[in-house]
């Protein structure tokens, strides 16, 4: 799907499994062509890249999003690095020792996975924007406000008075910053909570997103990051 288009197609419901600790040193879960993310001990996103050329413990990061940390003059730093199995569609949680290279490539060494589950693992960003959420069938039919919670590369989670069912899909357009477009978003409800002041919250997947749809994604969350961060200093 195309990031401002409605088209979609259903991925195969997972059923949840609790994260786990990796067996041995973990390694075998770890390919070269893994897209992973970088992000500090604290939970903030550094920059998205495709893990390459992985030697024992030791690969590159080639990037392919902007970057929170400069690419000149620094020193190695140990950070942790977040990427989805495609073999075992597990969620591998790593860390690693990273060290600038020119041309937007990171070397990365001391690669150890610590463990794996079965989420994407993708960075969340917390947020509290307003959205609206539009089926196109079903009692429901038509658009409805909601909240954006908190969205990744891979999906979102939503708040809303109105009772959705598990598997339902609905266009979700938000604005994630006052200068950039709608985004519109085909979303598939993958969890269900309810809240004691008698709303709903959403658990949504992304469905068939490219990797031009994903990078889009990545952007607007390194935009609105940074102007979280802006606004709190």
């Amino acid at each position: 799907m195309k990031l401002f288009n409605l088209i979609g197609r259903r991925e195969k419901d997972r059923p949840p499994q609790e994260v786990e600790k990796a067996g041995g040193d973990g390694m075998a879960e770890v390919y070269s062509g893994m897209r992973v993310e970088a992000t500090t001990f604290d939970g903030q996103l550094l920059f998205v890249a495709k893990l390459l050329g992985l030697r024992g413990n030791q690969a590159e990061l080639h990037q392919y999003s902007e970057t929170a940390i400069p690419q000149g003059g620094e020193e190695p730093r140990r950070i942790r690095i977040r990427g989805y199995s495609d073999h075992e569609r597990k969620a591998v949680y790593m860390e690693g020792v990273i060290t600038p290279m020119p041309k937007n490539i990171w070397r990365v060494e001391e690669l150890t996975v610590s463990k794996t589950g079965n989420d994407r693992a993708f960075f969340r960003l917390s947020t509290n924007l307003e959205a609206t959420a539009t089926m196109f069938s079903g009692l429901e039919m038509g658009e409805k406000p909601c909240r954006l919670l908190n969205i990744s590369v891979g999906g979102a989670s939503v708040s809303s008075e109105r009772r959705y069912h598990l598997g339902d899909k609905f266009l979700l357009k938000v604005r994630l910053l006052e200068d950039r477009p709608v985004s519109a978003l085909f979303s598939q409800v993958v969890r269900i909570t309810d809240r004691s002041d008698g709303k709903f919250e959403y658990g949504c997947q992304f469905l068939e997103l490219t990797e031009d749809d994903q990078e889009k994604i990545t952007q607007n969350i390194f935009a609105v990051q940074r102007q979280q961060r802006s606004r709190s200093r």
